[in-house]
Order: structure tokens, then C-alpha cells, then sequence
């Protein structure tokens, strides 16, 4: 089987290689850009210890349709931010037997694929981990996550290429509730704004009160919600979701002896909205904390803690205000709601 990975980025790069180092047969689809080559060497690294590569991949320019191979199956890997111009792009590489699978973060991208290839079958995929670049051609996984994949009785290849591609460097499940994975992965997604708000590493943002209690405070507004929506969300982490906000909130002290667990990711990881700021991009805020605020107008509540957050992020993109923000300082904008 043809494995495309459209959106050459971090993840998609992480995944390709891993596909390559496991016997799948994959290439890389983009836009052109003038530092691309044709081939691209990857290295992996592994919070916990483990390396891989290099491995070579063959690159395609999305533009050059006629020199990419027939795709089976067509990761989606891009941003939410660029699902409309992906969906343009990667028109010409759908056959009717290919399957989609969207890997974003946040919701609603995948409809706006089912939209468009309604003869398709389009899944969804949870990306569980975090990848930065460590060097040029090295990337590296910072902290613990599964790649979950949505069951389908349709694709009967599917669970053997899935299990072929599950290895130390790439946990694969499969999930036939991807609903509810989503909202759980949604949850923990809140804390990517809050760590572009605060300009420092993930595990230093963690280890300061305030910070986790305006992350606890987003939790709970978006547990409002999915309470309202009668959906029962699976487990992502040692504990169950609707204990976290309980646990943030509790003193430093007692927070590193019993979170420790939040605590094991790499000490220089920074979230992926952190990396769109700071390379003056936009961001997905409106797919994460944007999503929580729609899903809670439409049932009639009001997540107001959300809709600051939402608001922060769009000044810090627009250039009004500059990320840094103190942890008292963040918590007092957000217990004041939006201006």
C-alpha cells in the first residue's frame, strides 16, 4: 500500500519516518519551498531514550500531481489552520479507494474534509505526543502519547499496517469512540495557549500555581460542556480527566510529589502554538479554545475563562500584546473575563 503524508511538518515528518523504519511504503507531500530537496534525511529521537536514522524519504510538491504515486492512504497532518488549502491541494491525489485520515489537533477539521470527498471514507487520528526539532534533520518526541487511529471494518488492512507501525518510538492504538478521544485530547490541548501565553518551557509552566490553576479553570468550563453533551471521556493520562482541574489546583509542594507524572516530559518542550507565535503564523486557538466557546453557546453556557484566553492569543498574533505573561498576571486577565 501507497502511504502519503500530506504536511510535511514536524508530525508528519516524525510518523513518515517511523512508516520508513518499519517496512510501510510512504513519501512526503508539500508546498514547494526553496530549502526542500527531493529526498529528506530524518533523524528521531525519543524522550526516553530511544534514536532512529537516518532515515531518507522521497518529498513531492503538492503542485506536481502527475509525479506523486497512487495514494491509499492519505495522512492528513497539516495544521487546522491550512485544512481548506490542503483540501485544494490534495484534490488530485484522491482516487475513490483512498482513505483520509486526519490527524489534527482540535475540532472540526475532519468534517470539512468529509465534505469535500463525501464518497471517501475519511477517519480520524489523535496525535497523543509532542514533537519539536532539535537540529536540522533531527526530531524528537518530548513526552508520552499514542498515535490513536479510529477503527474501521472497512479498511481490513488497516489494523496490520497499524500494527506493523507500532514500535518504541510510535505507540499505535485504535479507538472505535473517537468522539470523546478527541474532547479528552481537547482537554489536555487547553494548556497550549496558556504555555505560548507564558514564553517558557511546558514543565516550568506546570510547576507554577497560577498557571495551572487558570489551565484548571479552562478544564473545567470545557468539562461543563462536554457534561452537557452526555459524553464520557476516556482516560489520556494516570488520571481520569475530571480529577485534573482538582490537581492543578493544588500547592506546588504537594502538586510535584503527587503529578508527578505531568511532570516526565522533556524539560525544553514548548507547546505548537508556542512555535506558531514565535514564527508569526497563525495559530489554532479557534479549533481549541475558540471550539470550547462555540460548543458552549450552542447549549446555552458560557465559558468565559476560554474566551479570554481565545481573545489573549489573537492580540499576541495581531501584534497588541507581547507573549511573557507572569502566571499572577494571566490569572487575574482571566478571573476578570474578557474586556
Amino acid at each position: 500500500m501507497q502511504h502519503i503524508i500530506f504536511g510535511a511538518g514536524l508530525i508528519g515528518r516524525y510518523v513518515g519516518a517511523v512508516m520508513a523504519s518499519q517496512g510501510l511504503n510512504v513519501c512526503l507531500v508539500g508546498r514547494a519551498k526553496a530549502s526542500v530537496k527531493t529526498e529528506q534525511e530524518i533523524r528521531l529521537s525519543h524522550y526516553q531514550g530511544g534514536t532512529l536514522g537516518p532515515v531518507t524519504l522521497k518529498w513531492f510538491d503538492s503542485q506536481n500531481a502527475q509525479a506523486i504515486p497512487p495514494t491509499d492512504v492519505l495522512w492528513l497532518t497539516v495544521k487546522c489552520t491550512s485544512i481548506e488549502q490542503a483540501i485544494r491541494d490534495m484534490a488530485p491525489l484522491i482516487r475513490p479507494a483512498t482513505c483520509i485520515l486526519c490527524c489534527q489537533n482540535g475540532l472540526g477539521a475532519d468534517a470539512l474534509v468529509r465534505e469535500a470527498f463525501p464518497n471517501n471514507r475519511v477517519l480520524r487520528g489523535v496525535v497523543g505526543f509532542n514533537v519539536t526539532q532539535t537540529s536540522q534533520g533531527t526530531l524528537h518526541c518530548g513526552s508520552q502519547g499514542s498515535l490513536v487511529l479510529e477503527k474501521d471494518a472497512r479498511c481490513a488492512s488497516m489494523a496490520q499496517w497499524g500494527a506493523q507501525l507500532n514500535c518504541k518510538l510510535l505507540s499505535v492504538e485504535f479507538s472505535d469512540a473517537m468522539t470523546e478521544l478527541q474532547w479528552s485530547k481537547l482537554q489536555l490541548n487547553l494548556g497550549n495557549a496558556v504555555n505560548a501565553l507564558a514564553d517558557i518551557p511546558v514543565q516550568s509552566m506546570l510547576r507554577q500555581r497560577c498557571y495551572r490553576k487558570v489551565l484548571a479553570t479552562l478544564m473545567e468550563e470545557l468539562l461543563a460542556v462536554v457534561k452537557a453533551k452526555g459524553l464520557h471521556l476516556p482516560r489520556l493520562t494516570a488520571l481520569p480527566g475530571h480529577w485534573v482541574p482538582r490537581v492543578l489546583k493544588l500547592p506546588d509542594w504537594l502538586f510535584v510529589r503527587i503529578a508527578n507524572k505531568m511532570l516526565e516530559i522533556d524539560p525544553q518542550v514548548r507547546t505548537s502554538m508556542w512555535w506558531d507565535l514565535h514564527q508569526n503564523r497563525k495559530t489554532e486557538v479557534a479549533f481549541l479554545n475558540g471550539a470550547v466557546v462555540e460548543e458552549a453557546l450552542s447549549l446555552g453556557l458560557v465559558c468565559t475563562a476560554n474566551q479570554v484566553i481565545h481573545q489573549l492569543i489573537k492580540e499576541v498574533e495581531q501584534g497588541i500584546r507581547q507573549p511573557g505573561i507572569t502566571g499572577d498576571e494571566l490569572l487575574r486577565l482571566v478571573c476578570n473575563g474578557p474586556q
